[in-house]
């Protein structure tokens, strides 16, 4: 009966209001592990991709970039939390929208994370084998078996738990912020203008939208976690129960600040440094802002800093979507009927996750653009579009309608979602 009670009184005092006007290690420790899943080796073509539509489409992305984020996760969360206590995402649409929408929306987020996690594999063994080749001057292993050590590494903080993951991510975000910090300011005495030359001439209405249209998928996706958002919401409702909805908006907010200032600074350091003819050169040419600033200056500092950024970028991002990837095959594997144990569930997760990113990593294809561009729409849906939806047809959901933001969510998607189609058939 003691324990009993003391439980109810733990759960009581996690929710009190008192609780939640305190600011905890564990709130900074989700924090950084949002902005760890986010902000990875999508954020080193970025300034690329951003930069080459010129000055104003760029200022205009700069000063979208933290409502288009904030929102449309806030707003998954949102849906998470309006589940019953412990359902996770593919549970909640499964108890919203029925068995066979939940079978469907469970399919769709699983193939929409499951191949960034495959991206992230070959990029991983890529990066490694070009630092032991051409800075440490080592020749890698044979590529079968250096892309089985590295992602059995990784595998291996998978398997102490979602709590650890997410901890580890945190610290291996404050590496990769320094490096951020430490690149963008390097860059700042060379600074010539760049970008700024096309800033005497703005665009065309019809250009200008243009050009906004096509770019917002890069923006919206190079701050992308929303892999990592159902584990986040569980844990916070464990955490804060009524109060969760609360505490997850601050969190969200600080992690996208954090996200925004970071990641817009670097963009900015790098476009104003190097000419848009330079950017275009450095997508034909198919390199990472890192690879090809390190060839302009030929600085053996960039040059040997690169693929270890490189390597705590795609690290810290291959755990946040392997939390999101494994949540989606457990909930497919559930919903065939089959109701393994949850020890057994993990191990055969594992397990395939494990034998399925080293055959690809060890084949290293060339289609991983495709296969990220043909998730994007998806993700688009499920981050943007599926929680406009539930705000105005789950009864649980009913307090969120009317706000002006479900309106911004919703146009941001459909622009991110035709934008996206419209490259695939272009």
């Amino acid at each position: 009966m003691n324990d009993q009670a003391n439980s109810v009184n733990k759960r009581y005092v996690a929710a009190t209001p008192a609780t939640l006007s305190s600011w905890n290690r564990q709130d900074t420790t989700w924090m950084l592990g949002l902005f760890g899943t986010a902000i990875g080796a999508g954020t080193l073509f970025l300034p690329i991709n951003a930069g080459l539509g010129g000055f104003w489409p760029l200022l205009i992305l700069a000063l979208l970039a933290f409502p288009m984020t904030f929102y449309a996760h806030r707003g998954l969360t949102r849906f998470v939390l309006s589940g019953r206590e412990g359902a996770d995402i593919t549970e909640v649409v499964e108890e919203h929208f029925g068995i066979k929408a939940g079978a469907l929306i469970t399919l769709l987020y699983f193939f929409a994370i499951f191949p960034i996690l495959l991206i992230y594999s070959v990029a991983l063994t890529n990066t490694v084998g070009s630092f032991l080749e051409h800075q440490l001057h080592i020749t890698p292993p044979p590529r079968a078996l250096l892309s089985l050590v590295l992602i059995l590494g990784l595998l291996a903080v998978v398997r102490c738990g979602e709590q650890l993951i997410v901890k580890a991510m945190s610290l291996m975000v404050y590496p990769f912020i320094v490096a951020l910090l430490f690149l963008a300011v390097f860059l700042i005495p060379h600074w010539n203008g760049g970008i700024l030359s096309t800033a005497s001439t703005v665009p065309a209405p019809s250009a200008l939208l243009h050009t906004l249209w096509l770019a917002i998928p890069v923006m919206v996706f190079s701050f992308n976690h929303s892999p990592i958002i159902s584990a986040f919401a569980v844990d916070q409702k464990r955490r804060y129960g009524e109060h969760a909805e609360e505490r997850s908006s601050q969190i969200l907010s600080r992690a996208h600040l954090l996200m925004v200032v970071m990641v817009l600074f670097f963009v900015f350091s790098c476009v104003l440094t190097l000419s848009p003819a330079q950017l275009a050169e450095a997508k034909a040419q198919n390199l990472s802002i890192l690879s090809y600033l390190a060839n302009h200056f030929n600085n053996p500092t960039i040059a040997f800093a690169a693929p270890l950024i490189a390597f705590v970028a795609i690290s810290k991002s291959f755990l946040g979507h392997y939390i999101g990837a494994s949540e989606g095959l457990k909930g497919l594997i559930i919903k065939s009927g089959k109701r393994p144990a949850a020890k057994t569930l993990d191990r055969m997760t594992a397990a395939f996750m494990l034998v399925v990113c080293w055959i690809v990593a060890t084949l290293n294809p060339s289609i991983l653009g495709m296969i990220e561009t043909l998730g994007g729409p998806v993700i688009a849906a499920i981050l943007f579009l599926m929680p406009m939806y539930a705000i105005r047809k789950v009864p649980a959901m009913a307090r969120y309608r009317g706000q002006a933001s479900n309106v911004f969510v919703t146009a941001v998607g459909l622009v991110a979602i035709t934008a996206l189609i419209y490259s695939l058939t272009a």
